[in-house]
């Protein structure tokens, strides 16, 4: 294996097929060399550099790699009790690549049963030699720089993969794109994860006192978040919503369905959401109806249903729908996804009510 070309790629475990096929889009010859975890793997580029491919995948991301990080050094650890020596030892060789005024993180995970520490037992003393041997900042929320530690247990072999690189070329700057967000003791589901961390990750800015539509919205989590931003919003559902959003002022309730919503006379909005449980086509088309009711400079946001099988035909058919009334801004599987992908829409010159 050849160090200088190597990649440890992260993507969700049930879709590492759909991360594979975009690897191989991007750099036919890569082949895996181990796998670490399940969705994490140890990819050789062969002749190709890590940092052309994330130079790449800068400009035009995939949509189920979530995270990759290169590999400059692999050791064995042998003292599973003791690892911190070994890897300090190891990390010394590289840290010249460390720029002592932009701040870093260590960014360590840890794959293997019944290992004696954990990420945070190695992350201090590795840390510590950082600011000691290069003076930079240590600032594991924003990251300029990154030393990503993958250790993983490997037929009792304890391997250690090192490797130093600039966060944006990581596609993620939470290690593994592991984007982990505090509860909110009045939140209302697990969806507003997935559209914070959509608002995060696409660098999205909501507009103070917008107006937004949100189809599907029940039980009300994603409507629940517009509203703390300051957004009204008219939230279109059958079902009901739930009491902490449901007589919130700056909610309008429409308790119909979307079909019936877009036969009504149009609004216009400066966003619009879908969450909506349909199969990923059939909710393009929804979404590409709703394209008139996209004030200029509007924004919109909506979630992908995967199925079980033929996935990547699915996806490809969906945003092949959406292109012909949207500009297709981004599509990404977060990790607050499931069987499912998030797609940011933009207005386009021409979009319109269609047919397929």
């Amino acid at each position: 294996m050849n160090l200088n070309h190597t990649l440890i790629l992260t993507a969700q475990a049930d879709c590492i097929d759909s991360a594979m096929r975009e690897m191989r889009t991007a750099v036919p010859t890569a082949k895996i060399s181990s796998e670490l975890a399940p969705g994490v793997l140890c990819i050789d580029l062969n002749t190709e550099t890590f940092e052309n491919l994330a130079a790449t995948w800068r400009v035009q991301p995939p949509i189920f790699v979530r995270h990759i990080c290169p590999v400059e050094e692999m050791v064995v650890v042998d003292d599973h009790a003791r690892p911190v020596p070994r890897l300090q030892s190891a990390l010394m060789p590289l840290l010249v690549q460390i720029v002592p005024d932009r701040p870093f993180s260590i960014q360590t995970r840890v794959f293997g049963e019944g290992l004696p520490f954990t990420p945070f037992d190695l992350n201090n003393p590795l840390a510590e030699l950082v600011r000691t041997v290069r003076g930079a900042p240590l600032d594991v929320r924003h990251p300029a720089q990154v030393i990503s530690i993958n250790l993983a247990l490997i037929k009792g072999e304890l391997r250690a993969y090192i490797g130093i690189s600039n966060v944006l070329n990581n596609l993620s700057e939470w290690a593994g794109g592991v984007r982990r967000l505090a509860r909110d003791p009045d939140q209302i589901s697990r969806a507003e994860f997935k559209l914070t961390e959509a608002l995060e990750t696409f660098e999205i800015s909501l507009p103070s006192r917008g107006i937004a539509l949100d189809l599907g919205a029940a039980p009300g989590g994603w409507t629940r978040v517009l509203r703390k931003a300051g957004l009204y919003v008219t939230a279109v559902d059958p079902a009901a919503l739930d009491e902490r959003i449901a007589h919130d002022s700056g909610v309008r309730h429409l308790r119909i369905t979307t079909e019936t919503f877009l036969q009504r006379e149009p609004e216009q909005f400066d966003l619009i959401l879908n969450d909506m449980r349909q199969d990923a086509r059939d909710s393009a088309r929804m979404m590409a109806s709703c394209a008139p009711l996209m004030r200029e400079g509007g924004t919109a946001l909506m979630t992908l249903k995967l199925p079980e099988h033929g996935r990547d035909a699915a996806v490809d058919h969906a945003l092949n729908i959406l292109r012909r009334a949207y500009r297709v801004a981004g599509a990404r599987q977060l990790f607050h996804n499931r069987s499912e992908i998030t797609v940011w829409l933009a207005p386009s010159d021409g979009g319109s009510r269609i047919k397929d």
